[in-house]
């Protein structure tokens, strides 16, 4: 099962290396697919003409792979983000955040022109919430996020022992309704304390490529 859910995400993550075009100023995300995506990019980074990076364990990575990775506040806007995702639904909604790097990624799919998402088939569902939704907050706000997270219809847990490359704290929160994705977005991201929530709907994907069990499943 392993092994075969491991090529499913090394064949998203080929498709996704289809998207690159020479001159381009590429984002890259975080997670295990993203982490194949890294991989096959070696080859192909001589084209790009900056790689920005969502989180410390990618920069590390890319810089290991020989990779130079930029700041987004010296290059401007990103051509192209690629990312994976914990759900994605066919709507192109997304929940982020599983590795804990959601406010960078959110921040750069807000920078960038594209977004393309990447996931196996298992990641993608009808309706988004059977995942649990990262939430990053401001540690001293930690307590009165997660009451007001308990009248939102969520069951916030503290992601304990894990600190944000920003040095915040997680909330992951269960038994989350998401129907609508893009207003929960915006409600919850007006609690006071709340840094990012990871549900990526205001600015949803631009193209999901799914990997099913002979071929690439294409959303756009």
């Amino acid at each position: 099962m392993h092994d075969d859910q491991d090529s499913k995400k090394q064949r998203a993550a080929r498709a996704a290396i289809d998207q690159l075009r020479d001159g381009i100023t590429l984002g890259v995300g975080t997670g295990s697919t993203v982490n194949f995506f890294i991989d096959a990019l070696a080859e192909h980074a001589h084209r790009l003409d900056a790689v920005v990076s969502s989180s410390e364990d990618s920069t590390t990575r890319l810089e290991t792979l020989g990779i130079r990775v930029s700041e987004l506040a010296d290059t401007g806007d990103v051509d192209l983000y690629v990312d994976g995702a914990d759900e994605a639904t066919k709507h192109r909604y997304l929940t982020k955040g599983g590795g804990g790097a959601l406010t960078r990624e959110k921040v750069i799919a807000g920078a960038s022109k594209r977004f393309v998402c990447i996931v196996d088939e298992s990641k993608f569902v009808g309706v988004l919430g059977a995942f649990p939704l990262p939430v990053e907050v401001v540690p001293m706000a930690r307590s009165y996020v997660a009451r007001q997270l308990i009248k939102a219809g969520g069951q916030p847990i503290w992601r304990e022992n894990f600190v944000t490359d920003n040095d915040n704290f997680i909330l992951d929160v269960h038994r989350l309704s998401m129907t609508n994705p893009p207003e929960l977005e915006a409600q919850l991201n007006q609690i006071p304390g709340v840094v990012t929530v990871g549900i990526f709907a205001q600015r949803p994907a631009d193209l999901l490529l799914v990997a099913e069990d002979n071929d690439i499943r294409v959303i756009e």
